[in-house]
C-alpha cells in the first residue's frame, strides 16, 4: 500500500511539474477543447475509475490516480508541443468575405507572414477594403468579389491564375457568410433560408469546385468556416444552422475525396465571435419589417406583434455577448493552412467544445432543458403562450 500511495504521490506531481513546464504552450492553446479535456483528464479520471469499480482498496485507488496522472501528462506533451509549420514562400491563399471580422483579420496577419495574399471583399471601394489598402502591402491583393456572383467569381479565378501560374493555389478559405436575423423557423422568411444556403453553403461549393484544378496542383489546403450552430441545435438559429450543416457535412466528404490528391480540408467551428454579421441599425430595422410584412396572418396572430418586432433587436444582444477578441479564430485559420499536420476540425471559443460534448453525450430531455436556460435574445413572450 505504501510503495502504491508514493506511486500516486509522484505522480501528481508530475502532473503539476507538466502543467507549469507547459504553462505557456497551454494558455496559448487553452481554446481549444482537446487541451482543456487533456489537462482535466487527469485529476478526474482516477477518482471516477475508483468510484465506478465500488473498490475501497488503497492500492486501486492509489493506481487509478496514478494511471489518469501519467495519462494526462503524455496528452499534455503531445497537444502542447509546438507546432511545426510549413514555409510561406512561394505559396498564395485566396480567403472570401474581407471586408471584415475573420476574414479582414486572417488576411492581415497571412500577408504580415509573407505569403501571397487574394482578399475578396464584398465593396472594393468600402471601408473594409480601404483599411487593407493602407497597410501597403505587395504581397496583399484585393479582389471584388460577391461570392454569389458568378462573373465576379469568375474574374477572381482568371487573376489568380495568372498570378500563380504552375505553383497553383495554395490555400482557399471559405469566410464569407451571412446570418440573417435569428427568430422562430416558423416566422423565418422562405427567403432567408434561401440566402443563407446561396451564401453559407452553395458558392461556398462553388468556389471549391472552381479553384481545386489550382488548389491541386500545389496539394495545398481548404478551409471552410462553418459555425458552432451547425454542431448544436439551438433555437432562432434554424435558417443559419442548417447552411453552416450542410457547408460542414460537405467538407468532411471532400477531405476524404481529396486526401489522395494530397489537399487536405479542415473546418473551423466558432462559438460566439463579433464581427460585421450581425448587421447595424439599418439591418435591424428592415429585419424587424421583412418580418412583419411576410409572416402569416395565424402565426402573427399566435405570436403577436410585439414579439415578432422585438425579434430583429437579437442582433445587437447577441453582438454584446460575443467574444471581441478574434485571435482564437484567426490562429486556428493559420494552423489549419500552414501545420504541417492540420486539424480535420477547429472550435475556437467559449462553449466550442463544451455544447457539442454536452449534445452527444446528454438525453433529449437534459440538453433542451440545458438550451432552455441559455440566455435568450428577446424578453418578449409569444403572446398566445402569455394567454395559455
Amino acid at each position: 500500500m505504501e510503495v502504491w500511495t508514493g506511486v500516486s504521490q509522484v505522480s501528481v506531481v508530475l502532473y503539476v511539474c507538466t502543467l507549469l513546464w507547459k504553462r505557456q504552450q497551454i494558455l496559448d492553446v487553452l481554446h481549444r477543447c482537446d487541451l482543456t479535456c487533456a489537462f482535466l483528464i487527469g485529476p478526474l479520471i482516477g477518482p471516477l475509475v475508483a468510484a465506478l469499480c465500488c473498490t475501497e482498496s488503497p492500492d486501486s485507488y492509489s493506481g487509478a490516480v496514478c494511471g489518469g496522472c501519467c495519462c494526462s501528462v503524455g496528452l499534455i506533451c503531445i497537444i502542447a508541443r509546438k507546432q511545426k509549420l510549413l514555409p510561406v514562400q512561394n505559396r498564395a491563399v485566396l480567403v472570401t468575405g474581407c471586408d471584415s471580422g475573420f476574414g479582414q483579420a486572417l488576411v492581415q496577419q497571412l500577408s504580415r507572414m509573407g505569403l501571397k495574399v487574394f482578399a475578396g471583399v464584398l465593396d472594393v471601394n468600402g471601408v473594409g477594403a480601404q483599411r487593407l489598402r493602407e497597410l501597403r502591402r505587395e504581397n496583399l491583393q484585393l479582389l471584388q468579389l460577391d461570392i454569389t456572383d458568378a462573373a465576379q467569381v469568375e474574374a477572381a479565378l482568371q487573376h489568380v491564375q495568372t498570378q500563380v501560374s504552375d505553383s497553383g493555389l495554395w490555400g482557399l478559405v471559405n469566410n464569407a457568410g451571412v446570418l440573417q436575423c435569428p427568430v422562430d423557423a416558423e416566422l423565418q422568411p422562405l427567403a432567408a433560408f434561401r440566402r443563407c444556403m446561396d451564401v453559407n453553403f452553395l458558392s461556398a461549393v462553388h468556389m471549391c469546385q472552381l479553384f481545386l484544378p489550382l488548389l491541386r496542383r500545389a496539394a495545398g489546403r481548404i478551409v471552410n468556416v462553418s459555425s458552432l450552430a451547425a454542431e448544436v441545435p439551438m433555437p432562432m438559429f434554424g435558417a443559419y444552422g442548417a447552411s453552416k450543416a450542410a457547408l460542414k457535412v460537405v467538407s468532411e466528404v471532400m477531405r476524404q475525396e481529396l486526401a489522395p490528391w494530397g489537399v487536405r480540408v479542415s473546418v473551423i467551428q466558432p462559438a460566439g465571435f463579433r464581427t460585421n454579421i450581425f448587421g447595424d441599425e439599418d439591418s435591424v430595422r428592415r429585419h424587424a419589417a421583412q418580418l412583419l410584412a411576410t409572416v402569416s396572418a395565424e402565426a402573427r396572430a399566435d405570436y403577436g406583434d410585439s414579439y415578432i418586432s422585438s425579434l430583429s433587436g437579437g442582433l445587437a444582444i447577441m453582438s454584446r455577448q460575443a467574444a471581441a477578441d478574434l485571435s482564437p479564430v484567426v490562429d486556428d485559420m493559420c494552423d489549419a493552412l500552414l501545420s504541417a499536420n492540420p486539424r480535420a476540425l477547429y472550435a475556437p471559443g467559449q462553449m466550442g467544445w463544451l455544447l457539442p460534448f454536452l449534445h452527444r453525450t446528454c438525453s433529449t430531455t437534459v440538453f433542451d432543458a440545458i438550451i432552455s436556460h441559455l440566455p435568450k435574445y428577446t424578453n418578449q413572450q409569444p403572446a398566445g403562450l402569455r394567454r395559455m
